[in-house]
């Protein structure tokens, strides 16, 4: 199982890994390029990133495949340059894949875990069972339910690019992102831009930042919040320059006195701003068979839509 050893200095983005997430150079080495076939992401000594080992994964179907990843992922490692993400007494007590999804319902040590423990642990997860063709997004379960974090809201499910390479900084490190959101205007039936800079830990994804902000509502006066402040995020994921975003049923209840038109487009036009993204498809509970508000066809991806922004 020895090969290329490579570490990720990965820096916790709080709403963004919005760039792609992967293991970033070790001084004195290559790229990340030179790494052939699989591998498994492990923990190194000082516990602030993550390091790749080669490792040729076992198994004919992705079921297989998973099994074979989850189980050498919870042994020791065979190097004293970094060792297992899994801390001691937490494990994987069960596991599904279905659509893509893959469940992971680990043992109830999991939550006595610390921040940093936890964030390796889901990072290195995350990466390494994204290789395995079937699996699109992880998502972390307990005895007590799905994840959620210090606000109480669900984790939702991951995929690679929902960390971010930050070579050179710590786990906690912090960070300065201006973006532009769109919200509603005064009538409720155009949409507006608004500017805002945010300083936040590098965990998560630009994507969910944006979301995140929709939610909390603008700054300006005489603009309207388009998404219910009740409406719970579910998941964030970014795929081929397509953002996932999937929203719980509160979502369906609309924004008061915002159109249809308005809350959609708003959501797409700010997750497109970046250049990053080119379509948004967005789903309620995981289903986007939807016609939201009876206006809005939701089952396939949308581009953004400049004519309902007044400058």
């Amino acid at each position: 199982m020895k090969g290329n050893r490579w570490m990720l200095s990965f820096g916790l983005l709080i709403l963004m890994s919005a760039s792609v997430f992967g293991c970033g150079q070790e001084e004195g080495t290559g790229t990340t390029d030179e790494i052939e076939g699989t591998y498994l992401c492990y923990v190194n000594t000082e516990e602030d990133s993550l390091a790749r080992e080669s490792y040729e994964i076992q198994g004919e179907t992705a079921d297989e495949e998973v099994e074979d990843v989850l189980e050498e992922m919870q042994k020791e490692a065979d190097s004293i340059d970094y060792r297992s993400a899994f801390p001691d007494h937490v494990s994987v007590t069960d596991w599904s894949l279905t659509d893509g999804r893959l469940d992971l319902t680990f043992s109830d040590s999991y939550l006595r875990m610390s921040k940093g423990e936890e964030v390796l642990l889901r990072a290195a997860l995350v990466e390494t069972l994204g290789q395995i063709k079937g699996v699109d997004e992880v998502g972390f379960f307990t005895g007590e339910g799905p994840l959620t974090d210090s606000d109480g809201q669900e984790i939702g499910y991951m995929s690679p690019e929902d960390f971010v390479q930050n070579t050179g900084s710590t786990l906690h490190s912090y960070q300065l992102q201006e973006l532009k959101l769109y919200f509603a205007g005064e009538k409720g039936d155009c949409l507006e831009p608004e500017t805002v800079s945010l300083r936040y830990n590098s965990s998560t994804s630009i994507e969910k930042l944006v979301v995140e902000q929709l939610i909390k509502g603008p700054e300006k006066e005489g603009m309207l919040a388009v998404i219910p402040p009740e409406t719970r995020v579910l998941g964030v994921s970014v795929r081929e320059h397509i953002c996932y975003v999937n929203f719980d049923q509160e979502f369906l209840n609309g924004a008061p006195g915002v159109t249809p038109e308005a809350t959609v487009y708003a959501i797409v036009n700010s997750l497109t701003e970046s250049g990053n993204v080119s379509q948004v498809q967005i789903s309620v509970n995981g289903e986007s068979d939807i016609q939201y508000m009876n206006r809005i066809d939701l089952g396939k991806p949308l581009t953004r839509n400049p004519d309902l922004v007044e400058e």
